[in-house]
């Protein structure tokens, strides 16, 4: 049987995720107020799970808190964009040599399939939210496979964060295909047991994109 405190916690998940929807999409912009009884009058919802979601978005990043003044949703500029992908560039490239050591040829066929499905897409219109989903799905799927959880917790972060970033990357043809072959160098390393190969492109490819963010 559910508790009530199983019920709390799912509820605050889904304010959490209908708040975070309403960040990434545009609804919440960057320096907007997270007012608790604002947004539990109009999610329809007490206000503690509220209370708790904000707390979550800061943690998260996605928000910051003031005394006095309150929460409100972060603002990612052009330079705490580059101190972001300063990490992870690190940060990716740790994971991807990690998961080079670890991969089996069941996962490395995964992989190549994820890519697959990417390049399959390029023949058909951009859609921002689908294609940078599966940016992000692959890029957590070479993360999971180095088995560190820390890393993956702290590379999660850094995507969630480099969402507030308002930008049309993706829906350039040519950054959609430098996406894809980026992918694909990363599989390819995997794929041999290259783990300075893998490091470095991993590292590239953050790199790249941040250039591609900043560049559109």
């Amino acid at each position: 049987m559910t508790g009530n405190g199983d019920d709390g916690a799912l509820l605050m998940q889904s304010v959490l995720r209908r708040i975070r929807d309403e960040i990434f999409d545009g609804t919440l912009e960057p320096g907007a107020s997270l007012s608790v009884p604002g947004l539990a009058a109009r999610l329809d919802v007490s206000r503690s799970p509220v209370r708790e979601a904000v707390q979550q978005l800061v943690m998260d990043g996605l928000a910051v808190y003031t005394p006095r003044v309150g929460a409100k949703v972060a603002v990612l500029d052009d330079a705490m964009l580059r101190h972001v992908f300063e990490v992870r560039e690190v940060l990716d490239g740790l994971a991807a040599r990690q998961a080079t050591v670890r991969v089996t040829r069941a996962q490395l066929a995964e992989l190549a399939e994820r890519v697959r499905e990417q390049e399959r897409l390029l023949e058909t219109e951009p859609d921002h939210r689908r294609d940078a989903e599966l940016d992000l799905d692959f890029h957590t799927a070479v993360r999971s496979l180095s088995g560190n959880a820390p890393l993956c917790d702290a590379l999660l972060k850094l995507d969630i964060q480099s969402h507030l970033y308002r930008s049309d990357m993706w829906s350039h043809e040519d950054n959609r295909r430098h996406a894809v072959t980026e992918h694909r160098r990363i599989v390819a390393a995997l794929d041999v047991g290259d783990v300075d190969e893998a490091d470095r492109a991993a590292r590239a490819h953050a790199a790249g994109v941040l250039v591609r963010l900043l560049r559109t």
